[in-house]
């Protein structure tokens, strides 16, 4: 199996309790299609479920400080990535070190996201604009600025008052992709009513049926069924009294009408089929041109944009409301991944809350892993899933323990060493600079063990010497002999 299809070692519908970092770690490489986080945004509150509601139990502190970050997270970044830690170091400078310790923690997060991502997968992270301009930054570092695809703007709240400054109504969700062959799926909004109305002015009496209603099928709009330029074949001439060329046109018909895929776009049988299909609107001035009937059902909507105003964030009344305290809508996570993956792809999420990601993977037909902190995380995509989607007795695995890859090395193994070790030998515990140091076995080959990253460290070159195939303990043993 190609490394590009490597497939999950872990079972989808799978949540895991616990830090999501050793989860991560433990995840074959590129092996997920497509990972949402919403981690906490660096606010400073403290965040609680109410009692009573569904969420009750889950809560957690939105503030950082480095006494609190491992020192081993920012020796491996130093060693991984110099220009992430440049950033990190520039956050902690300009906004303080909690800033600096909240890009830390995000940081190590997101570059075994990226490991874990096939070549076609896609990322979200979901922040306000507290931290927002620095995790920019951060994920320019890990992923390659070229690789952001867009900075989503979600509206979150119609509104927010704020003394002397103006209200702060939205989030940012930041989309990079693995590489340039991400998976893409164009999806749509739907139109709002006054575009609607000022569009689709027009009415057909004898309208239509269709999955709209007849109401909606009689409205339509007027497109043209010429094109700029001359043409010297059957395009470019007269029919039924209107010659296209005396106006420098020629003839197009639209393709979005049921027939038009099997017709040449400018023939007069395309002309006269659209015409028989009743699509062809007669001018009932003189001068007026013949033009397309483009009915509401033909379009399936105004594409997405990258300011998301049509999804409301959870009301009081909402039957998908948990409690949860940041919880976000189903109709956002539908949107992100219809658009980034395809059914039966692998989405993932490491902050998994009150699982709406989740919950929103299996309604699209796609399989999901969530990670939380928070046991209440299990409980609570079991009964949405039933809730919402009658999904009765459906088999969602808990763990609690940390998967084991099978047995691959990381491609920047010696870097993720380094940082571990914080530059340190493993045995004589001495510091030097990365080339010095030679990969060694915790438990040699020669004793049975794996050739993977569990089973790795660095030894300067004295040290792995002195050990040679003789275990840790023994290691140490000979070397304390030896001082």
């Amino acid at each position: 199996m190609s490394r590009d299809r490597t497939a999950s070692s872990i079972r989808p519908r799978t949540v895991f309790t616990g830090d999501n970092l050793p989860v991560l770690r433990g995840h074959e490489p590129e092996s997920v299609d497509m990972v949402y986080a919403d981690p906490p945004f660096n606010s400073g509150r403290q965040w609680a479920a109410p009692i009573g509601s569904e969420a009750a139990g889950a809560a957690f502190r939105d503030s950082w400080h480095l006494d609190e970050v491992d020192k081993a997270w920012a020796g491996e970044i130093r060693g991984l990535n110099p220009a992430l830690s440049a950033v990190i170091e520039a956050a902690g400078l300009a906004a303080g070190p909690s800033m600096q310790a909240y890009l830390t923690m995000l940081a190590v997060r997101a570059i075994e996201i990226r490991r874990i991502l096939k070549p076609t997968g896609s990322f979200f992270l979901h922040c306000d604009t507290t931290a927002g301009a620095y995790v920019r930054l951060m994920l320019d570092a890990v992923f390659g600025y070229r690789q952001c695809r867009n900075e989503l703007v979600w509206k979150r709240t119609s509104a927010h008052s704020k003394a002397r400054r103006f209200g702060p109504v939205h989030d940012r969700i930041y989309f990079y992709s693995r590489s340039d062959a991400y998976t893409w799926n164009k999806v749509f909004q739907p139109y709002d009513e006054k575009y609607l109305e000022s569009k689709y002015r027009h009415s057909d009496a004898a309208g239509r049926p269709c999955a709209l209603g007849i109401a909606s099928s009689m409205r339509y709009r007027l497109s043209d069924l010429t094109a700029p330029g001359i043409r010297h074949g059957e395009s470019g001439e007269p029919w039924r009294g209107f010659d296209p060329s005396a106006k420098g046109r020629n003839w197009a018909v639209p393709r979005t009408w049921p027939g038009a895929e099997r017709l040449p776009s400018g023939t007069r049988a395309a002309l006269d089929a659209l015409d028989a299909a009743g699509r062809v609107h007669w001018p009932a001035k003189e001068g007026g041109w013949p033009a397309f009937k483009r009915y509401i059902e033909d379009m399936p909507g105004r594409p997405a944009q990258d300011v998301i105003d049509d999804i409301a964030p959870i009301n009081s009344q909402a039957k998908e409301r948990t409690g949860f305290p940041t919880q976000k809508p189903l109709a956002l996570l539908r949107r992100l991944i219809e658009s980034t993956t395809n059914p039966g792809d692998l989405v993932l999420d490491p902050f998994a809350g009150c699982a709406t990601t989740c919950v929103a993977a299996e309604q699209l037909g796609r399989e999901w892993i969530g990670i939380d902190l928070s046991p209440v995380a299990v409980r609570l995509v079991r009964e949405r899933l039933e809730r919402e989607l009658g999904l009765f007795g459906l088999d969602v695995i808990a763990r609690e323990d940390i998967p084991r890859r099978t047995g691959r090395r990381s491609r920047d193994i010696k870097a993720i060493l380094y940082g571990r070790q914080a530059g340190n030998c493993n045995l004589c515990r001495v510091h030097f600079e990365l080339r010095n140091f030679t990969l060694d076995h915790v438990i040699p080959r020669a004793h049975g063990g794996p050739d993977d990253d569990d089973n790795l460290q660095l030894l300067c070159g004295s040290c792995n010497s002195l050990k040679g195939t003789r275990t840790m303990t023994e290691a140490i043993a000979r070397f304390e002999a030896s001082r």
